[in-house]
């Protein structure tokens, strides 16, 4: 075992002395770390394969331990997410939110990045008005429990939406809500005001290009070269239907007066695989839709609404999930198989170790091996480029 972890690590070293000098590969962007499959890696060694990425920021559906304890002491900020089934009692009962945030939050915040909480997920896009009047006060509950332990100000208090909350989306500057969910979403967006958190959003310009490939330019989806449109009411140009989505939801904000609060995409990606009838799933437009979102995303790049605000993205997905239901699309959203292998190149080449961590106690000390590797690597970068700053 020591002779293994010896070869493992001195491997993992060489890969950090060839990956720092190009560190800023993956920064900036997010990634959904989605766990419905039987054949996913440990949580430690997909902590190696993001660090190895340069992928510092991660999205949970849940608050798993066995992930948020193989993250510690890591450099990686972690949205946590608090599933749909709790809402109910945790806006009944205040003390059930205290609660989960003991047993889920507060034995992992002194070692590991937690910086927000997304309560529920899509909860307008199930029709349930019981768990739609239920959001809210949930959210409130979690932020008093928050406030409660001293942690409102590191750790901020969310929820995400599809983007079936909105009724026009076209042109960005006529975005509007639907109506039936005005009631909801009025209170909602004051609260972030009050708590000054941002609106997420789970945006899929693949699902509109699927329903309409004749009317929807492949091109305008997949950030190509392409003539765009122009917002009639703004004269802003829109070459990918990303931002126009993005901008959409900005205006829909403002019509129920909040200019103050910040829209982040909580959710994107492309299908490589899918069912007959879904058009445009393959690994070329996959390859295409991320690896130019990428380049977007290291270019600060702005809305045409939202110049000075670099879009914030978390990309769907990590893995392929072979568990997830419905149509095949929803398996095979992932930048990665589960043996660390790329679906398709968007230049994002990672290192998966192959070594099993057979107890909590090796993995301890494995992990503190890795961070000391770490900050030996960061040392001999910041030498070497001091070296070459006073050659020059």
């Amino acid at each position: 075992m020591a002779t293994h972890s010896l070869s493992f690590f001195f491997r993992v070293l060489l890969l950090l002395f060839l990956t720092l000098s190009e560190r800023s590969k993956g920064q900036g962007v997010g990634i959904n770390y989605g766990q419905i499959a039987n054949n996913l890696p440990s949580p430690a060694r997909v902590a190696v394969l993001l660090r190895s990425l340069n992928i510092t920021r991660v999205k949970l559906y849940d608050a798993d331990p066995n992930v948020l304890f193989s993250f510690s002491n890591s450099q990686v900020d972690f949205m946590i997410g608090l599933g749909n089934e709790y809402l109910q009692n945790m806006s009944t009962d205040p003390t059930k939110a205290q609660d989960w945030l003991q047993q889920r939050l507060e034995p992992h915040i002194s070692k590991t990045r937690i910086t927000s909480i997304v309560v529920g997920n899509e909860i307008f896009k199930t029709n349930d008005h019981v768990l739609i009047e239920n959001l809210l006060p949930a959210m409130k509950s979690v932020y008093a429990a928050l406030t409660n332990l001293g942690l409102e100000k590191q750790v901020t208090v969310t929820s995400a939406h599809s983007l079936d909350i909105l009724s026009t989306s076209y042109p960005p500057s006529s975005g509007s809500f639907k109506e039936e969910f005005i009631q909801y979403l009025q209170p909602l967006l004051d609260f972030h005001s009050q708590i000054k958190s941002p609106f997420l959003i789970n945006a899929y310009p693949f699902f509109a290009y699927k329903d309409s490939p004749k009317e929807v330019p492949l091109e305008y989806v997949l950030f190509q070269p392409n003539q765009g449109m122009v917002d009639p009411n703004t004269n802003l140009h829109y070459d990918n239907m990303l931002f126009a989505q993005v901008d959409a939801l900005y205006s829909a904000i403002k019509t129920l007066g909040h200019t103050d609060i910040e829209v982040r995409i909580s959710e994107t990606g492309w299908p490589s695989k899918g069912d007959e009838n879904e058009i445009g799933a393959s690994p070329e437009n996959a390859a295409l839709y991320n690896g130019n979102l990428l380049k977007l995303i290291q270019q600060r790049k702005g809305t045409p609404a939202k110049q000075s605000v670099p879009i914030d993205v978390y990309v769907f997905a990590l893995f392929n999930e072979n568990l997830k239901p419905g149509p095949v699309s929803e398996r095979n959203y992932g930048l990665f198989y589960p043996d660390g292998k790329p679906v398709y190149n968007v230049g994002m080449q990672g290192y998966l170790p192959d070594i099993i961590y057979t107890s909590r106690a090796t993995t301890i000390k494995i992990l503190n091996l890795w961070r000391a590797v770490m900050g030996l690597a960061v040392a001999w970068f910041t030498l070497d480029m001091g070296v070459k700053m006073r050659m020059r």
